[in-house]
Order: C-alpha cells, then structure tokens, then sequence
C-alpha cells in the first residue's frame, strides 16, 4: 500500500473515511480497509459513539471492495482469530 501524501489526504471526501470528522483512516480500497481495521483501537480521541460509527464505515467499505471481516463489532477485535481478507471479486 502506498502512503498517502497530505494533497491527496486533503483530496478525499470525509465520508470515505472511518473516523470522518478526525478524517483519520481513509477506506478508499481494499488495502486501506485492512489496515483500518489494524489500527482502529490506535486511533485517539474518539469516543465510542465514533467508533461505532467508524466501524459501520468499515464494514460498508469492506463488503464495497471485497474484504472479509469476522467481527461484528470493533470490540471483538484482539479477541480470537478474526481478521480482515480479501477476496477476489469474479468479473
């Protein structure tokens, strides 16, 4: 995944964004689906509300780019073996 400069950071609508008022954790691919995932319980000051929030964002992007995720709430995440994939979407 390639880091996003701060032009292009600043280029996307804060609705494709997990935490969209923070514009924190950007979900405009696959890849970035993932790795919010990975990093939603490092994202600070935010309260749960937020995070509920974010964590609907996430699971609409990640059925949008084809990402499985385990979890049914971003607190199950750590616990257990869940994990974000992807799959291969058949054109």
């Amino acid at each position: 995944m390639s880091k996003l400069d701060t032009q292009q950071r600043d280029a996307i609508p804060a609705a494709q964004y997990a935490f969209p008022k923070q514009r924190k954790e950007p979900l405009e691919n696959a890849s970035h689906v993932r790795n919010a995932i990975a990093r939603f319980d490092q994202v600070q000051d935010v309260t749960d509300d937020e995070r509920d929030t974010a964590w609907k964002h996430i699971r609409t992007a990640a059925k949008r780019f084809g990402v499985e995720v385990k979890e049914s709430s971003w607190r199950e995440l750590g616990k257990g073996q869940g994990h974000a994939r992807s799959h291969a979407k058949s054109s």
